[in-house]
């Protein structure tokens, strides 16, 4: 590719590129001594599982391998410590360095569904954090006043209204800048949410007498609900570890304009060819063949295959999951409903099952079922609630 070409490519699904001039010389440096840049984005493991919204950032991270350069995946086990204010009204609770370290684990083999793991260094930044001694934090902190980093919008407004901020939450941004000088950064890539902590990366770097990242963003992914950025915590999320079934049928539950927006975000597409399948396809089969993509990315092609295969007939037809679960039930539960449902874990509580029965959202062997009590013959029975389904052998 030309330097153009590969500047083009590189801007594909960004929100913003500070400074392209910048990159433009970095990127004709590298061709010229054939020393790949270094690129790099951080991650504090502060959940087990990456969801789709994480490979809006590593698929474009991929991008820079793609073209010879060398991506860090970064595991902030040292900030994690801190949690990452961005965002938050609260001070986030710490986590344990045991609950980091398990987190960690689980990063480091799913990040190579997506990079390349040949061109992919994975490093931690306890590696330079944790041997700081308190000279050297106090003089990092001189580079950096408190006026500026309490222009930063979520500070700024938990100060205005009398919301406490801890002071080494103010230390974050510091700590993720100086992750850019110990491995002398050539980009720094993060969600749009970022983009301050992105951005003290490049005056702590010029304090260090090092040139300045160039600061690469990418959009944050509506969850599934369609509002809110997906998050395991709002539960909005397809997680690139569920089982393809599942991320199938997530895929095949967002709005037609959330499709659109997830083919240029998590799909190989250009622009052009998303707007030319927009205009001659029907939105639900433009919407299983992205399921069938993202569900092959993850999985393989046999799986996205079977979890169609599977959607058709449970969801489409109506017919029996292949893969429910068998329940026994418990001595004592008798002819009550509500006390089968919770045994059986199709109810949150005694109140839940009856509010669910008396709705006749209960269906037990294909009939709908809206009495408290039934007498159920021994053998198996298949009860299912919404999506919920379960086979209970009496």
């Amino acid at each position: 590719m030309t330097i153009d070409e590969q500047i083009a490519y590189l801007k594909k699904g960004l929100a913003e590129l500070i400074r392209e001039e910048e990159l433009r010389e970095r990127l004709t440096q590298s061709a010229k001594t054939g020393v790949p840049l270094r690129i790099k984005a951080g991650f504090d493991p502060t959940a087990p599982d990456l969801h789709l919204g994480h490979t809006v950032l590593l698929r474009k991270m991929k991008h820079f391998q793609d073209l010879g350069h060398t991506v860090i995946f970064l595991i902030g086990d040292n900030t994690g410590l801190i949690g990452d204010p961005t965002g938050r009204n609260t001070t986030r609770p710490p986590m344990t360095p045991e609950e980091i370290d398990k987190n960690a684990e689980t990063y480091k083999t799913q990040v190579f569904k997506i990079l390349d793991p040949v061109k992919t260094e994975v490093r931690f930044n306890s590696e330079w954090l944790a041997p700081m001694q308190f000279i050297d934090i106090v003089t990092l902190c001189s580079k950096y006043t408190v006026a500026r980093l309490l222009e930063r919008d979520d500070f700024a407004k938990r100060f205005k209204e009398g919301i406490p901020i801890s002071l080494h939450e103010l230390l974050y941004p510091l700590g993720q800048a100086y992750d850019s000088v110990a491995l002398k950064c050539d980009v720094e890539m993060g969600g749009t949410d970022q983009k301050f902590n992105l951005l003290v990366g490049r005056e702590i770097q010029r304090d260090f007498g090092q040139p300045p990242q160039i600061v690469a963003t990418t959009p944050l992914l509506q969850g599934t609900d369609g509002v809110e950025k997906m998050s395991k915590s709002k539960g909005n999320y397809i997680g690139i570890t569920e089982r393809p079934k599942v991320m199938f049928r997530k895929v095949m539950g967002i709005s037609d304009d959330l499709m659109w927006r997830y083919y240029e975000l998590l799909t190989d597409k250009s622009l052009s060819e998303v707007a030319e399948l927009r205009g001659r396809q029907e939105p639900m089969a433009a919407k299983q063949a992205l399921a069938r993509i993202i569900v092959a990315d993850f999985h393989s092609g046999e799986a996205a295959d079977q979890a169609q295969a599977d959607f058709d007939r449970e969801v489409r037809e109506g017919q029996v999951p292949s893969d429910i679960e068998t329940i026994t039930l418990p001595n004592g539960v008798g002819n009550s409903l509500p006390k089968i449902l919770l045994a059986a874990g199709l109810a949150d509580s005694r109140t839940d099952a009856e509010r669910k029965v008396k709705a006749g959202a209960v269906e037990i062997n294909g009939d709908r079922h809206a009495s408290l009590t039934i007498a159920l013959p021994p053998g198996q029975h298949v009860f299912r609630l919404g999506k919920k389904w379960k086979r209970i052998q009496v």
